[in-house]
């Protein structure tokens, strides 16, 4: 839903400079340093980015899912990294708060995180649980009036750089399943709250990564998102599949700029006396690549859409994130067949690329998660 198109095409417009003029020219530097400048993550907090889905009345932007996935098209087209400045906090970290938090809660947090005072990020992940997220084992004893956290998560996006952790945590150790899952905000600051060392990763150098540990931080109960025990799991499944949307057209940003250079290195590249994107078979490569991004981007938006109309979407952005990060993949591999040796070589940044977009099929759900959530819900639909 476009509540109004030229306020969007504006946004647009501006993200599309800001990638073009101010991102692009960082990206070798972001590559090297494995540090986003400051100046720019102020330019990010001073356009508003951190606060596009913080709704109006909190200080944010309250971008609709159809207006949030434009953006994020625009936005995907530099390196990964910078968008996930802003990811957590537009994202999964924060939407617990806006989806199921109090009227206190989103008033004490909303602002602070719509204006890019404090990044918020989602602590789920744990060493011994991934994929079967249910099975967490970080535990959160009710203790007066306060609760006792005690555990660890691996893997948590932007935890060097939080100031607020959306937690999940098992309150009712009885409850082995996902019933016994809650959900909290955690000030970052709170003691016996430690970070593990930076993860060094594959790719996407400039966002971090590290294991978050809890020693007996004890979390006031006011802190429990909508004030009730049991509700953390199906919460962050909701916030789960709008992240997956999310993600999707994030993958379409990044997949149109991978096309764009190898496009433009074809039309350049000469080879037995023409350019290589003369030749049929490098013209299918940029064809396949182009149909895969098109269908995806359809994908994304009809996705983006049925939520904003109210509509469940498990199964939708399932499909959205299952088909968009694969096709990612493919395309960046395409991509650097089409540069050929130049494709292998850290100048000219596609092997960046390829490298970057490689854990769009891990995060926020694995392919093979996908798929499976996909066919449980087909088959939920058949039973009636």
């Amino acid at each position: 839903m476009i509540r109004d198109e030229e306020t969007i095409q504006a946004l647009v417009a501006t993200v599309e400079r800001f990638v073009t003029e101010r991102l692009r020219p960082l990206e070798a530097e972001v590559s090297e340093t494995d540090q986003i400048p400051p100046d720019v993550v102020q330019d990010m907090r001073e356009m508003g980015l951190f606060g596009l889905t913080i709704p109006e009345e909190f200080g944010g932007l309250g971008l609709t899912m159809e207006e949030e996935v434009r953006v994020m098209m625009a936005l995907g087209r530099t390196s990964p990294s910078f968008r996930s400045v802003i990811g957590t906090t537009v994202g999964i970290g924060s939407q617990g708060i806006v989806f199921d938090g109090t009227p206190e809660q989103k008033a004490q947090w909303l602002p602070q995180l719509a204006t890019g005072e404090l990044i918020a990020s989602f602590a789920l992940t744990e060493p011994g649980s991934g994929s079967d997220a249910a099975s967490l084992r970080t535990t959160a004893i009710k203790d007066g009036d306060h609760y006792v956290v005690n555990g660890s998560k691996r893997y948590i996006t932007n935890a060097p750089q939080a100031g607020v952790f959306t937690l999940m945590a098992r309150t009712n150790p009885g409850d082995k399943g996902a019933g016994g899952v809650s959900a909290f905000i955690l000030d970052a600051k709170t003691p016996g709250i430690s970070l593990g060392k930076p993860d060094k990763k594959m790719g996407q150098r400039g966002a971090h990564t590290c294991d978050v540990i809890f020693d007996n931080v004890r979390v006031p109960a006011a802190n429990l998102i909508g004030g009730r025990e049991g509700q953390g799991f199906k919460m962050a499944m909701r916030v789960l599949d709008k992240g997956r949307i999310h993600i999707a057209a994030v993958c379409v940003g990044v997949a149109r700029r991978m096309l764009a250079d190898a496009l433009a290195y074809a039309a350049e590249r000469q080879q037995f006396g023409q350019a290589i994107g003369d030749f049929q078979l490098v013209q299918a490569m940029l064809a396949d690549s182009e149909t895969e991004i098109y269908a995806a981007e359809c994908m994304v938006m009809d996705a983006a859409r049925r939520r904003d109309d109210g509509r469940p979407v498990s199964t939708e952005a399932a499909c959205c994130k299952l088909f968009a990060s694969e096709m990612c993949g493919r395309v960046a591999d395409r991509a650097v067949q089409i540069f050929g040796g130049a494709g292998y070589m850290a100048e000219y940044g596609i092997e960046r690329f390829y490298r970057d977009v490689r854990i769009f099929r891990l995060y926020e759900g694995t392919s093979q998660i996908m798929q499976l959530v996909i066919g449980r819900n087909l088959m939920k639909q058949q039973r009636g």
